[in-house]
């Protein structure tokens, strides 16, 4: 009975990736409820769920895709892939409305700018803090802090080498966990209950799975209009990494 079952998910990768996610939201969204009284989000937790899965995966087979090495689960690296992926931030953006987005204007776009910067700029102080001189390290690691996406698409196309590339994407990741489990703690102060304010934080925050589970925590209509902004952030921060910031960190280390 359990080998025809294996057999039939491993025939079914993309429907046995579906359903383990739908039992890891379920549990998360119990434990949400139940544990923490819905001051943290369930998709905040599933997330946390979801990178300790990896890493047992990635222990398990000594493979690079987490549970997508394991062929019992190989249909979670077609379902976690850029496909996917990408549908879904376009398909998020499909619910924001024109009017309502059109309120951010020029703040929005001032936002965005910032939410690009400024994680830049103190991604790179770290990096200069812990012995990283030369000015592709740096850059790389301090894009990394824009978005773990940004990260690794600059320290190619300066060159870094594989660990510093790894540091960037941790630092990325790091940064999404603190955007995702803060925002409901911080909405009330920063004033998260309209599309407009959403949209600024989208663009501040700058990581689109920390804003749209942040703000699913805090008020789900927000989240198409803070992913929106914060969608930007991606293609932004590779236009501006490896050349831009890089120029300006290679000026100042010289």
């Amino acid at each position: 009975m359990l080998s025809m079952l294996e057999k039939v998910l491993q025939h079914n990768g993309l429907v046995a990736a579906f359903a383990l996610v739908g039992i890891v939201m379920g549990l998360s969204m119990w434990v949400s409820k139940k544990l923490t009284f819905g001051r943290v989000h369930g998709s905040a937790i599933a997330i946390m769920i979801g990178l300790v899965l990896a890493y047992w995966g990635g222990m398990q087979t000594g493979g690079e895709r987490g549970l997508a090495d394991l062929k019992l689960f190989g249909g979670i690296g077609l379902m976690g892939g850029a496909m996917l992926r990408d549908f879904a931030i376009v398909a998020t953006a499909f619910e924001v409305q024109v009017t309502e987005a059109r309120k951010a204007g020029m703040i929005g776009a001032i936002s965005l700018l910032l939410g690009t910067v400024l994680p830049f700029i103190v991604g790179a102080c770290v990096a200069y803090a812990f012995g990283y001189t030369d000015p592709v390290s740096v850059t790389t690691i301090g894009a990394g802090a824009v978005t773990y996406i940004v990260g690794p698409v600059t320290g190619a196309a300066l060159g870094a080498t594989s660990d510093v590339m790894a540091l960037s994407i941790a630092t990325g990741l790091v940064k999404a966990i603190l955007v995702m489990v803060g925002t409901p703690f911080a909405a009330k102060a920063l004033g998260l209950n309209n599309p407009r304010a959403a949209m600024v934080f989208g663009g501040l925050a700058g990581t689109v799975s920390g804003v749209s589970a942040g703000l699913a925590a805090t008020d789900r209509r927000l989240v198409p209009y803070g992913s929106l902004v914060a969608t930007f952030h991606t293609g932004l921060g590779c236009l501006l990494g490896p050349s831009i910031l890089f120029l300006a960190t290679q000026a100042l280390l010289r």
